[in-house]
């Protein structure tokens, strides 16, 4: 069985080594005929194309300096109107990525199956034989600790180092600098064509990868709780869910051309909901567009408040959400890095608090200027802020940096649910309601607890749940996503998730303690 995982991880080695090879294979060469194709508007062929004029049939050894000279090309075109203040001429269109991408010639462009294969087929199969002989050779069902804090990939060691600091350069690159990353767009070229009719975007790209991720880290999750039914279906349901509704029916959808949204995201999370553009689309789409807008608008207005009052926050973070779901797969071996201090809870509430008043404030300025169209806000002197500025703002800071910089970037470092813990504006919504009208809690036998501290370990929110235990206090929390690991790992059953009446004295007061077992109480 130690063979077979050597084996597997020599072939997931192998992929990712191709993966980031690729990169670094073929060359570009932008010949006046694909300059045409790309640069589709004749007014911006007409102004881009002569001083374009030197790179035309020039062949580059990589994408880095093909890109580096046409944006020069491009922004010294764009500031030399701005400076004669010629708005009207100004090119707002990036065609960067488009011209990079059409512009590759060499081995990935004519051997993209084969490097497919090499990446997405051997990578997967390599993780899973890595993954697979843990049902033998993790013995009988159960949590093992396995010396986590000792691994130097769990425990910010220098493996955990690099991944982290390989997670945050993908989502810099993906976010800010998707030029340099079109080998791999057109790597999975093929595969876009066949689901969606067109050709791949950094963006696919993405949500390939992320369904792998689940799939296979989801895999690992099976077999690592699969003494617990609650976590098999929880992890199923995450992965059915990534597959389906994020990944797959939007590719139909746009196959179709018809407006291709994740169905199970939701506002303020979907912060773009509301944005001109995806309205425009939803009614131009007709019945189905005002069916997807009916739909997205129920889930935060009615779902959230009513399946939350039902069964806690975690009918959504545990069981749909797609951050949730990487989070739990992905980012489980490292869910014990979570800060379980104090000062980490109070910048918690205040941060993520913060930030849905931010997407509130965020939405209604964009909502104003669809109904009103008028984009201007206020003024700071002579400094004019419009709706676009502050979705500009919310998407960098929020929407890129936080949410995928930070929030899967550091997962080695502060652990798996960085975002949902201390960003997510949904997350935030959801527990104000879990914390105050919901019937889910997480009931505690005090007098079984042995103060293992396993509970507070695997807590992938910080949440010191020994601490309730140990007094057998239920734990009400907004931040609490009702994971159940807590239970999972608990070698006495002290921890049980649980939906009871709704009253709040019940809710929040430790129950009577079971003493022995001639079940003598003990009222605290």
């Amino acid at each position: 069985m130690r063979i077979l995982q050597f084996a597997g991880l020599g072939l997931f080695l192998i992929a990712f080594f191709t993966f980031i090879g690729s990169l670094f294979m073929g060359d570009y060469q932008m010949t006046e005929a694909v300059a045409k194709e790309v640069i589709s508007d004749e007014n911006h062929q007409a102004l881009l194309l002569p001083e374009l004029a030197p790179m035309i049939d020039k062949t580059y050894g990589n994408q880095f300096a093909f890109a580096s000279d046409f944006q020069s090309t491009f922004e010294r075109v764009n500031q030399a109107f701005k400076e004669q203040q010629q708005w009207d001429k100004v090119i707002y269109t990036d065609y960067t990525f488009s011209i990079v991408k059409a512009s590759s010639i060499g081995y990935v462009a004519d051997h993209g199956g084969r490097l497919f294969f090499l990446i997405f087929i051997l990578g997967p199969i390599g993780a899973l034989l890595y993954i697979l002989p843990q049902l033998q050779l993790l013995g009988p069902a159960g949590i093992k600790n396995h010396h986590v804090f000792h691994d130097n990939e769990k425990n910010r060691g220098i493996i955990g180092i690099a991944i982290g600091t390989f997670l945050i350069l993908f989502y810099i690159f993906l976010y800010w600098f998707e030029e340099y990353i079109t080998n791999w767009t057109l790597i999975v070229d093929p595969l876009s064509m066949a689901m969606n009719g067109g050709a791949a975007s950094q963006w696919f790209l993405y949500g390939f990868m992320y369904t792998i991720a689940i799939i296979v880290m989801g895999i690992r999750m099976l077999i690592k709780y699969r003494h617990n039914n609650y976590q098999m279906i929880r992890t199923g349901s995450v992965m059915f869910f990534q597959t389906a509704f994020a990944f797959t029916i939007p590719q139909v959808l746009a196959a179709m051309s018809l407006p291709a949204p994740d169905m199970k995201n939701m506002w303020p999370l979907d912060y773009s909901f509301f944005f001109d553009y995806r309205l425009n689309e939803m009614v131009e789409a007709g019945t189905i567009g005002f069916f997807m807008l009916g739909w997205g608008i129920a889930l935060f207005a009615i779902g959230v408040p009513l399946f939350t009052y039902l069964y806690g926050k975690r009918w959504y973070c545990s069981w749909v959400c797609g951050c949730g779901g990487l989070a739990e797969t992905l980012g489980d071996p490292f869910r014990q890095q979570s800060s379980k201090k104090l000062s980490a809870w109070k910048i918690e509430r205040y941060l993520i608090h913060g930030v849905l008043v931010f997407a509130v404030l965020m939405t209604s300025a964009v909502l104003y200027t669809f109904f009103t169209e008028e984009s201007q806000l206020f003024n700071i002197g002579s400094v004019y802020v419009s709706s676009f500025d502050v979705r500009g703002w919310y998407g960098f800071a929020i929407g890129a940096a936080f949410a995928g910089v930070v929030g899967t970037g550091f997962y080695p470092l502060m652990g798996n649910r960085v975002w949902c813990r201390f960003g997510c504006p949904l997350a935030a919504y959801l527990g104000l309601v879990q914390r105050f009208k919901s019937r889910f809690r997480i009931t505690t036998n005090g007098g079984q607890c042995i103060s293992c501290g396993n509970c507070s370990t695997y807590c992938e929110m910080g949440i010191d749940v020994r601490w309730y235990a140990q007094r057998g206090q239920n734990i009400v929390r907004s931040s609490c996503v009702g994971c159940g690991i807590c239970s999972a790992v608990c070698p006495r059953g002290v921890l049980k998730l649980e939906n009871g009446e709704n009253n709040d004295a019940s809710r929040m007061e430790a129950p009577a303690i079971i003493l022995g077992n001639e079940g003598v109480t003990l009222n605290v």
